[in-house]
Formats: C-alpha cells, sequence, structure tokens
C-alpha cells in the first residue's frame, strides 16, 4: 500500500495539483476540490502549520546601515556638484545614511522555510497583489494556532460534482 493517494496522475501532475491546492489554502484559508484531494492536502497543510508554529519566534533582529539617495519633493534623485582634481566640475547624486532593523532566520527556521518552499508557490491575493504564502504561514497562520496540537484543518462534504459524480469537499483551516 502506498504511503500517498496517486489521484489518478503522473507524478508532476499530481504534485503540481498538491501544491497549488496547498498554496491556495494558505493563502485564501479554504478550497473546494474532491475528497481525496483534500486528504492529502490536509496531511501536507498539517505538517507544514506544525512546522510553522514550532519555528515562528526563532529569529533574531539586526540593526543594518545603508545607503540610498536623497529624494526631493517630486521623487526625483537630488544632485549636488562637485569638482574634480584637474577642475572640471560634475554631478553625482547626494546620498544619505540610512538603518533599518531587519528580522535575520536561526539556521533551523531557515531549513523550514527553505522545506516549505518546496510546497508554497507565490501567489496572488484578492486584489491582485502578489503575495509570499510562506510569510503568510508564519506572521498569520502560526500565532493564530499556537494553542492547538494538531487539527488545523477541516473537511466539509458537499456532495457529488454534476459533471463526473466526484465527491466533493471544502477544505478549510479551523
Amino acid at each position: 500500500m502506498p504511503g500517498y493517494r496517486k489521484l489518478g496522475r503522473a507524478a508532476d501532475q499530481r504534485m503540481a495539483i498538491l501544491r497549488n491546492l496547498t498554496t491556495s489554502l494558505i493563502v485564501s484559508g479554504k478550497v473546494v476540490t474532491t475528497v481525496a484531494r483534500a486528504k492529502e492536502v490536509s496531511k501536507i497543510a498539517e505538517s507544514l502549520i506544525t512546522e510553522a508554529i514550532r519555528e515562528k519566534d526563532n529569529y533574531t533582529n539586526k540593526e543594518v546601515t545603508f545607503s540610498t539617495a536623497k529624494m526631493d519633493s517630486k521623487g526625483k534623485k537630488m544632485l549636488i556638484s562637485k569638482t574634480s582634481k584637474n577642475g572640471s566640475k560634475y554631478e553625482v547624486v547626494d546620498r544619505e545614511i540610512k538603518t533599518r532593523v531587519d528580522q535575520v532566520d536561526s539556521p533551523s527556521r531557515l531549513a523550514a522555510r527553505r522545506s516549505m518552499a518546496y510546497w508554497l508557490r507565490k501567489s496572488h491575493d484578492s486584489d491582485k497583489n502578489t503575495v509570499n504564502p510562506i510569510n503568510i504561514l508564519f506572521n498569520d497562520v502560526a500565532p493564530k494556532y499556537t494553542n492547538r496540537s494538531g487539527g488545523y484543518t477541516r473537511i466539509i462534504k458537499l456532495g457529488t460534482r454534476r459533471g463526473d459524480a466526484s465527491e466533493m469537499a471544502q477544505l478549510e483551516l479551523v
């Protein structure tokens, strides 16, 4: 007996279906699909959420200094005049030094993000903005389930599909 359902597809097609369904589940919170696919995606999503909960606070903050061009009120770069050693004048972009605080992942969190990148692809939300589902998983989903020890997804059977009588289900995050 295999460890997973073959879903009547070749391996590459099956993996593409499971990756897309898993990404849709994380980004939108629910997805409608067949019961067999929902059960497979549920197993994948449960393991991803468990890993995100384990690694959600495993990072440090680091202050980074960087240089950027000064901008005027219209958003154009400001230029200043300089004189070279031989006396010719030229203009260069005026720069300023800024600092920001960046989040630096620990090695175990970085490994978790990389393993999640296998299952989750960049996607678009309802407003057509590009979103990274890994960030959604760490920032939105994992904090919601910190006090829960499993059972993050729910499968609700919807009945049969009209075209081919496949058993349909809605998979959603609890």
